[in-house]
């Protein structure tokens, strides 16, 4: 049964989209849900790139280091070959989407670098 209150909740409750913690969410703030449910389909729903593009971004969005969303990359690899991309178009994102993952090793390596050379002189001292 379909509660008209929320009908972007029920929408994604019916898709193979729905996160699991949503449910949470949903007993928790029902109406930020719907608000936010809401707010993500728009940009699906509407605007004039093509869904295979669309659907190339939701794939780096997924694989992204701050996201590691493995059902969304899964489910997004899905749609974008229904909608026409290719196996080389797909494996491009990826590759791309991994330049972000690179971005922890050289902020961090020099940081290691200087704590290191700090760690040695005070051990010295």
């Amino acid at each position: 049964m379909t509660d008209s209150k929320y009908p972007y909740t029920e929408a994604q409750r019916q898709s193979d989209d729905w996160n699991p913690v949503w449910d949470k969410m949903a007993q928790m703030d029902p109406e930020y849900l719907e608000g936010f449910l809401h707010f993500r389909s728009v940009p699906q729903n509407h605007g004039p790139l093509e869904q295979k593009y669309k659907e190339l971004i939701f794939i780096a969005i997924n694989a992204a280091t701050t996201h590691l969303w493995a059902p969304g990359v899964r489910r997004h690899i899905q749609n974008a070959l229904r909608a026409g991309a290719t196996r080389e178009e797909i494996m491009e994102v990826i590759q791309l989407t991994t330049i972000m993952g690179i971005h922890a090793m050289t902020m961090s390596t020099p940081i290691l670098e200087e704590e290191l050379v700090k760690f040695e002189e005070e051990a010295s001292l």
